[in-house]
């Protein structure tokens, strides 16, 4: 009997090495991970710059207290920070913990401005994480179940709707969080119109704009941070995920006003921005940090989704295929969970999410064999696919 809580179910696999796209279990048996580890290995695994960058630190500090100076935290923070357009930098653990940071932000943000209940407005079918607060900002009903009572301060409006957003907020509205695409909630991709609105309504409301980007950020969409496609800058950005290339580490960025609000005392981290983490972490961004990796990533994004497309246009099940560079989803008529494991025994590993789209977050440094095999898969697993009745 395993001593683990069973917060993840049963699973089948147990993995135990990776290279490049690929990762094996403990039978031998090899795997294309078409989902990158959720979204965070998009270099791929045992990346040659991640591993020494990794190896030479432990060697050298893995950990020191944040009372004191961290050369690649400070490092990391500028190099981000000039990425990003942003002028501060906290770092975490996860996204969860940056969304917590984000979330702080405005709530102090209101309580400078005299607002006792500071009111955030985020998205129906969003995800912002599993802490409490992150929870309650989340748009999704069925992960809040059990949970109760939720965080104050939460409105949901309709995503991909300004009027909605204008709607929702009150006297007490102090920020608008949101995934420039959703990923949980099935690869929602707004009009291309959506940040630039929500932008100009926060200027005009003099509320800060927070864009979670723990998903979308570090390459995954064919730019640094999706946003950048929009040509607007947030007051608030938070990533993770694939900043670590699966080294835990996550990161709350701010410009504006929004940059100096959090003073000593105000927050922090016993493990967030360590020497392992964030020396990690500057290889990675080094790695992807640069037009041809992210030419790379948008040329394989749109030969997945337009050879997807070709070869199921005439399936009665397929509805359609979004998405941006390497963050796509495909989806179907009717739910399809069984594809998981119909997927993993072709050796490929994908997810299916918000019940009826296949979720695809492969890694950027796949072969265009690898594409193909994504492509052939994933179409295989949905003309097999029996129609509910």
């Amino acid at each position: 009997m395993s001593a683990l809580m069973n917060t993840y179910g049963t699973r089948s696999t147990t993995l135990v090495r990776g290279e490049g796209p690929y990762v094996w279990d403990n039978q031998g048996r090899r795997y294309l991970d078409a989902i990158s580890g959720i979204a965070v290995c998009g270099l791929g695994y045992s990346h040659p710059a991640v591993v020494d960058a990794l190896c030479e630190q432990a060697r050298t500090l893995i950990h020191c207290s944040n009372l004191y100076g961290i050369e690649p935290q400070q490092q990391l923070g500028k190099q981000l920070a000039d990425i990003a357009e942003m002028e501060t930098v906290f770092f975490s653990n996860s996204g969860a913990e940056a969304n917590e940071a984000a979330i702080k932000i405005a709530r102090k943000y209101g309580n400078d401005k005299g607002i006792d209940s500071p009111e955030i407005i985020t998205t129906e079918n969003s995800f912002h994480g599993r802490t409490m607060a992150t929870l309650t900002a989340t748009g999704n009903s069925k992960v809040k179940t059990g949970f109760y009572p939720l965080v104050h301060g939460f409105t949901h409006a309709q995503y991909n709707n300004i009027a909605a957003i204008e709607a929702a907020a009150t006297k007490n509205t102090v920020a608008v969080m949101v995934e420039p695409i959703q990923g949980e909630g099935g690869i929602n991709v707004p009009s291309e119109s959506y940040l630039r609105e929500l932008r100009k309504l926060c200027d005009s409301k003099n509320w800060l704009l927070i864009l979670d980007e723990i998903q979308t950020g570090n390459g995954r969409t064919g730019t640094y941070f999706a946003y950048q496609q929009s040509g607007i800058k947030p007051d608030v950005v938070t990533t993770a995920k694939g900043l670590g290339n699966g080294v835990p580490i996550g990161a709350c960025l701010a410009s504006g006003p929004a940059a100096h609000i959090l003073q000593p005392g105000n927050h922090g981290s016993t493990f967030g921005g360590n020497p392992l983490a964030t020396n990690t972490a500057l290889a990675v961004v080094n790695a992807i940090n640069h037009t041809e990796m992210f030419d790379r990533i948008t040329q394989l994004g749109q030969t997945i989704s337009q050879e997807i497309a070709k070869r199921l246009m005439n399936n009665p099940l397929f509805v359609e295929v979004r998405g941006k560079g390497l963050m796509l989803g495909i989806q179907l008529t009717q739910d399809c969970p069984e594809l998981v494991e119909q997927a993993k025994e072709m050796g490929l590993l994908i997810n299916v999410t918000a019940g009826n789209t296949i979720r695809l977050l492969p890694p950027f440094v796949m072969s265009d064999d690898d594409v193909e095999t994504i492509i052939s898969t994933v179409c295989t697993l949905v003309a097999n696919l029996s129609p509910h009745s």
